[in-house]
């Protein structure tokens, strides 16, 4: 597991920057090689981010990818139009990281600048307006942003010097700035120590600083907080913890986090399961899923989780009514599940009813709700198991 680091973030940023090689026009390309035959290259994806009903990626390349539903413009394509299938963004190669909201989408370029799309009615865009708009729009003009992430209305970013920005919805306070007022341009959250991780969810969201604090603020009527109550807060509060945190997500109306013992530890909704601890009943403190200790990613979706251990196993538990389990049923499970037997799974992400794996050769999965194409793979239909686009 990679362990905290005061410029995680921009390593991230340099290494993805430093990432080589074409990708192709499309998702899959058969060509005919010399004896006639036809022969199948399946397209390599390094980056992938499940939103709520629509998916973006990158390409090794730094190209820009994205599907599913688009009827607020998160495809950034120049229309409204949902599509089942990758479509890419633009010609731009030096896209470095990307993220899918509720239905908008951020990204970050490898020179260091703030791009978003998708729908703007809270100002989640953090452009100065309320309009939503179907093409990636830069934010501002800096060029020192290291990490972006996108909640369910609202944005949350941080920058390479380790300042922390929040932008968009503020019903439930999930923006940390003390008030409860939307707002529709990027604003600085206050901190003495720096920020190394953020994750925004539905209405609440989770950091981590450089010392291994781990911070939260928001909606809090799931106890999604951890802090023992039921109570939203507008400003960052401490989870206290004897062992530092190390990595830290926020999904629907719950939240997981990794410490660097490698436990994993969640809290807040648990209606269908969606902690893992083997009961449905919803907790306002982190409790450590009862497992080995050996869990290396973990990330939190709409009612369910997906998580990767250090042997490279992936594991789900919750929601399953859309297979978002990817366990080939659409049974719920309270409890850590297995999903086959590879042992070659490199990233995750959760997105509201349906998640997307990359493999460490750069093979991307998806599984789950299908509706709006968001699984990209030329259909509409939902799928129980892992399917590689």
């Amino acid at each position: 597991m990679i362990r905290i680091a005061a410029n995680l973030f921009l390593v991230l940023l340099l290494a993805l920057s430093g990432c080589g090689g074409g990708s192709g026009g499309g998702v899959t390309v058969t060509a005919t090689n010399t004896s006639g035959g036809a022969t199948t290259i399946t397209a390599k994806f390094s980056v992938v981010s499940a939103g709520g009903n629509h998916t973006v990626a990158l390409k090794p390349g730094g190209t820009l990818w994205a599907w599913g539903n688009n009827a607020s413009g998160q495809l950034g394509d120049g229309t409204n139009n949902s599509r089942n299938t990758p479509g890419q963004i633009g010609s731009d190669t030096d896209w470095a990281a990307v993220s899918a909201g509720g239905d908008h989408s951020v990204a970050l370029k490898t020179n260091g600048t703030l791009w978003a799309w998708g729908n703007n009615v809270s100002g989640q865009l953090g452009d100065g307006t309320n309009n939503s708009r179907n093409t990636p729009g830069q934010i501002g003009s800096d060029t020192d942003w290291a990490a972006v992430s996108a909640g369910g209305d609202h944005t949350i970013a941080l920058k390479t010097v380790g300042t922390l920005w929040a932008w968009g919805n503020n019903v439930s306070g999930q923006l940390g700035d003390g008030t409860n007022n939307n707002r529709n341009t990027l604003e600085q959250i206050p901190s003495v120590v720096i920020w190394t991780v953020v994750s925004a969810g539905r209405d609440h969201t989770v950091a981590l600083k450089s010392d291994g604090t781990l911070w939260i603020w928001g909606l809090n009527t799931s106890g999604q907080l951890g802090d023992g109550t039921n109570n939203s807060r507008n400003t960052p509060e401490q989870i206290p913890s004897a062992v530092i945190w190390a990595a830290v997500s926020a999904g629907g109306n719950h939240t997981a986090a990794l410490k660097i013992d490698d436990t994993l530890w969640t809290w807040g909704n648990n209606v269908s399961g969606q902690l893992g601890d083997g009961t449905n009943n919803s907790r306002n403190t982190p409790g450590q899923i009862p497992s080995a200790v050996n869990w290396a990613k973990v990330s939190a979706g709409g009612d369910h989780s997906v998580a990767l251990k250090t042997n490279g196993t992936l594991w789900t538990w919750g929601n399953n009514a859309s297979g978002q389990l990817g366990d080939g049923t659409n049974n719920s499970r309270n409890t850590p599940g297995q999903i086959g037997a590879d042992t070659n799974w490199g990233a995750i992400s959760a997105g509201g009813n349906h998640a997307a794996a990359l493999k460490t050769d750069e093979t991307l999965l998806t599984w789950g709700d299908n509706t709006h194409g968001q699984l990209g793979d030329g259909t509409n239909t939902d799928s129980l198991i892992p399917e590689q686009i």
